[in-house]
C-alpha cells in the first residue's frame, strides 16, 4: 500500500503529526520534496520533536525512514538533526537513507537566499532564507552538486570551481559581499559527506523493490499544495512541487503506484510569509487563533497569519492531488469561539468564483463569501469517540464534508498522538 499525505493549504497543517500517527502501520516513511524550511512537530510522550529533514516516523522505532532526491538537503544541518535525535535515545542504524542523487544546499545559496530577498523591498516572497531556491536553482539549471558527488573529491573539486565562478562574480560584483573560499568548500563538504557516507544510497532502487514487497510506504511532503511552485499562488510559492504528483518525481516511482492520497487541513487556516490570503482575519481575531493555536513557525518562529477555513482552497487541492480524504487537524483551538465561518467562494466585482483563481491582481481584490455556523464551548481535547464531540463541532466537520466534497477520516484534537480520532479504519486497505 502506497499512501501520500499532502497539505491542503498554505503549509503548517499539522502533517508531522499525521505522518507521525499513520507511520505506526507502515514501513518505510519517504520525504519526497522541500528542505530543512519546513518543519514538522510531532508531541511524544509529553516531549516535543521538530524535525525538517529526516521524515516523521523515525520516532516509530523500526522503520525506516528514506530522504528522496526532490529533497534539497543542507549536510551541515542534517548532521545536527542527525545528532539532536541520538541524543534523544532515537536509533538510525540501518533506519536512515539519504538518496545519492538529492540536490546539496552550500552556504553560497543561503547567502544568494538573503541577499536577494534583502534587495526584494516591494516583491518579498517571505522565504526562510536557508537556500532552498537557489539550491532548486542550481538543480535545474544543471549546476547542482549531488550527495553522491561529496564521497569524490575530484568531482566535488570540479563542480565547486563551476559553481564558485559564478556565484563568487554575482556575489561580489553585484552584491558587493566576499566571495566563498574553494579550500574552505571544499575541505567542509568532503567532511560532511564522509560522515553520511553510510546512509547515501540509491533509493529509488530501494523503494521500488520495497513496492514490489508489498511494503507498505507513506510518503510525506513539506509545506502545502498553495505553496507549489505550478500550482500556488506564484509567485509566492516555494520552490519545489508539493503536491501529491511530486512523490513520484522525488522519489522515483512511477504514478501508477500510488494507491491513496489523503489531505491534511487545518480547520481554520494559516499562512507565513507573504503573499494573498483570502480569508485572513483582522489582527484582534488573527491574534487569537494564533496564540491558542501557537501558530509561530517552526523553522523559523515568525509568527501566522491567521484565517477562517477557505473550502474554495481544498477543493482546489482536491482535483490537484486526487485527494480521497482529510486529515483535520487542530480543531481544539476553536473551542470557545460563539460563531465560526467558512469561506464557500469569493466575490470579485459583479462576478461569484467558486474556483481559485490563479490571477494575482484578482486576488488581491477579491471578497471572501462565507458561511456562518454556530461553534462550541465544551473542551474537546481529551474525546476518545466521535460521538462524544459536541453537536455544534460535528455540524462544523459536516459542513466541510459538504462544502469540500471530502470524507473526513481523522480528527486531530491536540498536538499529543493520543489525541486523535480515527473514523476510518481501512486507511491502509485498497
Amino acid at each position: 500500500m502506497n499512501l501520500v499525505i499532502v497539505g491542503t493549504q498554505w503549509g503548517d497543517e499539522g502533517k508531522g503529526k499525521i505522518i507521525d500517527f499513520l507511520a505506526k502501520d507502515a514501513d518505510i516513511v519517504v520525504r519526497y520534496q522541500g528542505g530543512n524550511n519546513a518543519g514538522h512537530t510531532v508531541v511524544l510522550n509529553g516531549k516535543k520533536f521538530i524535525l525538517h529533514l529526516i521524515p516523521s516516523g523515525i520516532l516509530h522505532p523500526g522503520k525506516k525512514c528514506i530522504i528522496g532526491n526532490g529533497v534539497v538537503i543542507d549536510p551541515e544541518y542534517l548532521l545536527e538533526e542527525i545528532d539532536y535525535l541520538k541524543k534523544n535515545g532515537i536509533s538510525l542504524n540501518n533506519r536512515l537513507i539519504i538518496s545519492e542523487n538529492a540536490n546539496v544546499i552550500f552556504p553560497y545559496h543561503r547567502l544568494l537566499d538573503k541577499l536577494s530577498e534583502a534587495e526584494s523591498k516591494k516583491g518579498k516572497i517571505g522565504t526562510t532564507t536557508r537556500g532552498i531556491g537557489p539550491s532548486y536553482a542550481d538543480k535545474s539549471g544543471r549546476l547542482g552538486i549531488r550527495m553522491i558527488d561529496l564521497l569524490d573529491k575530484e568531482i566535488l573539486l570540479e563542480k565547486l570551481e563551476k559553481n564558485l565562478k559564478i556565484k563568487n562574480f554575482i556575489i561580489e560584483k553585484y552584491y558587493n559581499d566576499k566571495p566563498f573560499n574553494k579550500k574552505k568548500l571544499l575541505e567542509d563538504y568532503l567532511s560532511y559527506g564522509n560522515k553520511l557516507r553510510n546512509y547515501i544510497k540509491n533509493t529509488s532502487v530501494l523503494i521500488n523493490n520495497a513496492v514490489k514487497s508489498k511494503k507498505n510506504i507513506l510518503f510525506e511532503g513539506a509545506q502545502g499544495t498553495m505553496l507549489d511552485v505550478d500550482f500556488g499562488t506564484y509567485p509566492y510559492v516555494t520552490s519545489s512541487n508539493t503536491i501529491a504528483a511530486g512523490a513520484c518525481t522525488g522519489t522515483g516511482i512511477p504514478p501508477t503506484f500510488i494507491n491513496k492520497v489523503i489531505g491534511v487541513a487545518k480547520a481554520y487556516i494559516t499562512r507565513v510569509g507573504a503573499g494573498p490570503f483570502p480569508t485572513e482575519l483582522p489582527e484582534e481575531s488573527n491574534r487569537f487563533l494564533r496564540d491558542k493555536g501557537n501558530e509561530y513557525g517552526s523553522t523559523t518562529g515568525r509568527p501566522r497569519r491567521c484565517g477562517w477555513f477557505d473550502a474554495v482552497v481544498v477543493r482546489h487541492s482536491k482535483m490537484i492531488n486526487g485527494i480521497e480524504s482529510l486529515a483535520i487537524t487542530k480543531l481544539d483551538v476553536l473551542t470557545g469561539l460563539k460563531e465560526i465561518n467558512i469561506c464557500i467562494g469569493y466575490k470579485y466585482k459583479n462576478k461569484i468564483l467558486k474556483e481559485f483563481p490563479n490571477d494575482l491582481r484578482i486576488l488581491k481584490e477579491l471578497q471572501p463569501i462565507y458561511k456562518r455556523v454556530d461553534g462550541w464551548l465544551e473542551d474537546i481535547s481529551n474525546l476518545k469517540k466521535y460521538d462524544s464531540l459536541p453537536d455544534n463541532t460535528k455540524r462544523y466537520l459536516e459542513q466541510i464534508t459538504k462544502l469540500t466534497g471530502l470524507k473526513i477520516s481523522i480528527i486531530s484534537l491536540g498536538s499529543d498522538r493520543e489525541q486523535t480520532l480515527v473514523l476510518d479504519k481501512g486507511i491502509w486497505k485498497l
